[in-house]
C-alpha cells in the first residue's frame, strides 16, 4: 500500500508542476499541432503567410516568422497572445482572421505577465505563442510577456 501512496503523491505533484510550469518545449510541441490544425491554411506551413487560403483572402496573412524582427527583435507574448485569441478582433474588427473560441478553452495554466503576479492562461493560447516564438527570423533577442 505504501509504495501506491508514494507514486500517487508523485503522480499529483507532477501534473501540478506540469500545469503551473509548462516546459517551453512541451508548450510548443502541442503549439505546432494546433497551428497545423488553425493557423497553417492561411499562414502556410512554415509561418510565412502563403498558405492554400491566402490568396482567397481579402487581406493577406502576416508573415509569422518576422513578429519579433518587426518590433526590433522582442518578442511580444502578451501581444501575439491577444492577436491569436481573437481579443483585439472582437472590439476592433477587421480583416480576415477568424476567431478560435478553442484557444480560450480548456485547462489553464499559470503565466507570468510581467509584474510577478501569475495569471490563468489558456494552455493551448500560450502553447501557440510559444510556438509562434520558435518560427522567428531572426530569432528575438529580448522577451517581453
Amino acid at each position: 500500500m505504501k509504495p501506491f501512496f508514494i507514486l500517487m503523491m508523485l503522480f499529483v505533484q507532477g501534473c501540478a508542476l506540469e500545469s503551473v510550469q509548462p516546459g517551453a518545449k512541451a508548450g510548443s510541441q502541442s503549439g505546432r499541432a494546433i497551428y497545423a490544425d488553425k493557423c497553417a491554411v492561411c499562414h502556410g506551413r512554415d509561418g510565412r503567410g502563403d498558405g492554400p487560403l491566402a490568396d482567397s483572402l481579402g487581406t493577406p496573412p502576416a508573415d509569422l516568422t518576422r513578429i519579433a524582427a518587426r518590433r526590433d527583435g522582442v518578442w511580444p507574448m502578451l501581444e501575439v497572445m491577444s492577436i491569436v485569441d481573437g481579443y483585439s478582433q472582437r472590439y476592433m474588427p477587421g480583416g480576415d482572421m477568424p476567431i478560435y473560441d478553442d484557444f480560450v478553452e480548456g485547462q489553464l495554466v499559470a503565466f507570468d505577465t510581467g509584474n510577478g503576479i501569475k495569471a490563468d492562461t489558456p494552455a493551448s493560447l500560450l502553447a501557440i505563442g510559444h510556438y509562434l516564438e520558435t518560427l522567428q527570423e531572426p530569432e528575438p533577442i529580448r522577451r517581453v510577456p
